[in-house]
């Protein structure tokens, strides 16, 4: 693992307080970071083809684990798609969440060519403010650092990842051209109990036999935001469940297929 300029760090709870307190005296002091420090960290990394797993000190003096998969092309004039993929089990204490790429997000996405980034949701919800600022800060410094087509950005996720899909895409649109979320939940209805309509076109993927979140639910909820105005596509997966993420790798392809043929066409 690629390990950038890491200090102390303070613990924190869930509430994310940003600073180390001032009556420990015991403690080295830690400078404030400014996000240029992020940027000129992010710029010196050293990307090589396959799997590039970091850990990156951010402006809050934390640290951000995030895995980048970049394609084995040639870049001279080849910006490629920048997917964004959201692990699931959020609030699991594992520090290598965001390296189970391979069941389903890199089969899943090939024929893209794409570079891929997994970031660590670090035991908060993926709509979490830090975690919001995570996704979009490492999107920002991918575009400008990494060889990357801005008009073909696409968050995806699984589970507690594909919940943050639908909220990412729905919230933070301009960052998107399209959400992919897999085995998830949602539901964003305006006060008078209209739908919301989603801004960007998506493509949800569920289990038939999801015993977590309900085929139903996901099916009334996209009935809902469609008849709104949003574009959602549904693909049901037969027979599948919530806990068997690899098996979900061929609906994966047909939503790539989705994204050449439709969404950048």
């Amino acid at each position: 693992m690629k390990l950038l300029k890491l200090p102390f760090i303070c613990l924190f709870a869930l509430v994310l307080t940003f600073s180390c307190s001032s009556d420990d005296s015991d403690e080295p002091y830690v400078p404030q970071r400014s996000f240029d420090d992020v940027r000129q960290d992010f710029s010196e990394i050293d990307f090589t083809t396959g799997n590039n797993d970091i850990a990156l000190l951010n402006h809050f003096n934390f640290v951000w684990n995030f895995r980048v998969i970049m394609p084995d092309v040639d870049f001279t004039n080849n910006n490629r798609p920048l997917i964004i993929t959201l692990h699931g089990g959020v609030l699991i204490n594992n520090p290598d969440a965001h390296k189970q790429t391979d069941c389903y997000a890199e089969p899943g996405f090939e024929s893209l060519d794409a570079i891929i980034i997994s970031p660590n949701a670090d035991q908060l919800a993926w709509f979490h403010s830090y975690n919001v600022e995570q996704v979009l800060s490492l999107i920002d410094l991918a575009v400008e650092f990494l060889p990357v087509d801005a008009n073909k950005i696409v968050v995806n996720g699984y589970s507690d990842g594909g919940n943050g899909s639908w909220y990412l895409g729905e919230t933070r649109s301009n960052y998107f051209s399209a959400a992919i979320p897999m085995a998830s939940t949602y539901g964003s209805y305006n006060q008078n109990g209209s739908a919301r309509v989603m801004p960007i076109p998506m493509y949800a993927i569920h289990g038939e036999n999801d015993e977590l979140f309900p085929l139903a639910d996901i099916e009334d909820w996209i009935t809902d935001t469609n008849a709104a105005g949003s574009d959602v596509t549904l693909e049901v997966a037969p027979n599948l469940t919530h806990l068997e993420p690899c098996e979900y790798v061929s609906y994966l392809q047909n939503a790539s297929n989705w994204l050449e043929n439709y969404v950048w066409n």
